[in-house]
């Protein structure tokens, strides 16, 4: 759900704490978080705010996992990478999130590795539109969630990219360096997410493949 939103489009138990939380996790962790990569990138510490519009927008989704009495025979989430900027993850501390760990690159070598709980502690993950607009300088993760025989699993995530982003005709194009070339074409918003919708499913498939030169 994109934020901010009507306080009718929340359950009544969330219309206080969901707004003031997004709020936070976007103008102040978000800001800080993206200056960070800015500087990065060499680049002056507004640069992804003011000129890639990372900032522009956040929605929030709540994940609600029962617990599993055949954790073995299913998955909570299929993997996938976040068709994004950034993702801001808080879970409880049941557990389940796992990412893709390559091995120079090769899928044959990846393995999968928990992400265990901390108390306190925010999980961030680049997205796909960060990594091709950093020209792989940072890499979009991708992940997954296991289902468990304990729970239920609760976890809100807020992703950072352009309201209604998937009508946007924003570029997003990658910031090379100079003698650097680009691994990556220029594409907007719109046709990425249709991409993301197009290979969503497919084990293994990166949309960023899609765009690669």
């Amino acid at each position: 759900m994109e934020m901010p939103a009507e306080p009718q489009e929340l359950p009544a138990a969330c219309r206080g704490v969901a707004p003031e939380y997004a709020g936070l996790v976007q103008q102040r962790l978000g800001r800080t978080l993206l200056e960070l990569f800015s500087e990065a990138l060499g680049l002056r510490r507004g640069y992804l705010e003011e000129e890639q519009g990372c900032l522009e927008g956040v929605s929030v989704a709540g994940h609600y996992y029962p617990a599993c009495p055949e954790p073995h025979l299913t998955l909570g989430t299929i993997s996938h990478s976040d068709c994004n900027f950034l993702t801001v993850l808080l879970q409880d501390a049941v557990g389940g999130l796992q990412v893709l760990v390559d091995d120079n690159e090769d899928r044959k070598q990846s393995a999968w590795a928990d992400v265990p709980p901390a108390a306190g502690a925010l999980v961030v993950n680049v997205g796909d539109f960060l990594q091709l607009i950093s020209n792989d300088r940072f890499k979009s993760v991708e992940h997954r969630v296991v289902a468990n025989s304990v729970g239920p699993r609760v976890s809100v995530a807020c992703f950072f990219r352009t309201p209604r982003a998937a009508s946007s005709t924003r570029v997003l194009a990658p910031i090379v360096p100079d003698g650097d070339g680009a691994w990556y074409r220029s594409t907007t918003m719109e046709e990425l997410i249709r991409q993301h919708y197009r290979v969503k499913g497919l084990h293994g498939t990166s949309l960023l493949d899609h765009f690669r030169l």
